[in-house]
């Protein structure tokens, strides 16, 4: 049952086109998700609910099965009700996996090695000796390295803070991360190649960055959206902002826009929300991207169209 559940959904998701690389098709159907989530959480508060492979009610684990294999994320940790890990939706783990353009013979870091299901099919693309995973957590990364493992992968698996990146596995090729940022550390350009890519959430979105040299990196938001937990650690800097505060002047109809939301939330503490309701408006409801990224040793900004443009915002205090 898990095998034909495991083709079904390569099946689907190559269908919605999320897997439009043979590359990529190969390495989902090689990397099967079951093996990575053994047990997962569903419902909120005190109304979780753990679903697991060797529950012993079959109708459960018929359930833990559909589960695994829905397109959908998973809660894999939780610790008093906070959610620190979770199996990304694959379809779009599959669009940033395409997305981060890897060649033959790229060295890749992962920022935030969740159950190690990312890492294995970077390993199965690449070759382990390529591949590093970096998390805060002690625990998620011996998960992570036993789930592989159970595979035969062997890539880096390092307990640390990913804000830092990996020096010790540098230089990379490309940067990947599965958490939500406030901001681009800088220690992640200084580990860089030259012209290497990172993709990372920010705001609600996935910015793709070029990196010049170690002070400088440049970039557009791709069209998707993305929702991950918080990078954590010590120079992770401030939690990504919210919107804040009443929406004075918004439209009901706008407040759950996804593509206003994503700027409110880019611009929060430099617009507020009538001013970036009358810019989304005047500037023809922009998508995710038309907006990009530069960062400098001076600083990060944000900007709509042209990073030499009239619209342009910082996102704050340099991390790392």
């Amino acid at each position: 049952m898990r095998e034909i559940a495991h083709a079904a959904q390569v099946r689907e998701l190559t269908a919605a086109g999320a897997l439009e690389d043979p590359a990529w098709r190969a390495a989902f159907a090689a990397v099967p998700r079951h093996v990575f989530v053994p047990y997962f959480w569903t419902g909120r508060g005190a109304g979780h609910e753990r679903l697991w492979a060797e529950d012993p009610d079959p109708e459960r684990r018929a359930r833990w099965l559909r589960g695994v294999y829905t397109d959908a994320p998973l809660a894999t940790r939780l610790r008093d009700g906070e959610l620190l890990s979770s199996s990304s939706q694959p379809s779009l783990m599959a669009r940033m996996l395409e997305a981060l353009q890897v060649r033959d013979g790229d060295d890749v870091l992962e920022i935030g090695a969740g159950t190690g299901y990312n890492a294995a099919l970077l390993c199965h693309r690449l070759g382990e000796e390529h591949v590093t995973t970096v998390d805060l957590d002690e625990e998620i990364t011996e998960s992570a390295r036993a789930h592989l493992a159970l595979l035969g992968y062997r890539p880096a698996v390092v307990t640390g803070d990913g804000a830092r990146g990996c020096p010790s596995r540098a230089p990379f090729d490309r940067i990947l991360v599965t958490c939500t940022l406030p901001l681009i550390p800088h220690a992640w350009l200084a580990q860089c190649r030259p012209g290497a890519r990172i993709l990372a959430p920010l705001s609600t979105g996935l910015i793709a960055l070029t990196v010049r040299d170690a002070d400088f990196a440049e970039g557009r938001f791709l069209h998707t959206s993305a929702y991950f937990v918080p990078l954590r650690g010590a120079t992770a800097g401030p939690p990504p902002p919210g919107m804040g505060g009443p929406l004075h002047g918004v439209p009901y109809e706008l407040v759950e826009n996804e593509r206003f939301q994503f700027l409110l939330i880019l611009t929060a503490g430099v617009l507020r929300p009538r001013e970036a309701l009358d810019l989304w408006r005047g500037e023809g409801r922009p998508a995710r991207e038309r907006f990009g990224v530069t960062v400098t040793p001076e600083g990060q900004w944000a900007w709509l169209d042209d990073p030499q443009g009239p619209y342009v915002w910082p996102l704050g205090t340099t991390a790392g």
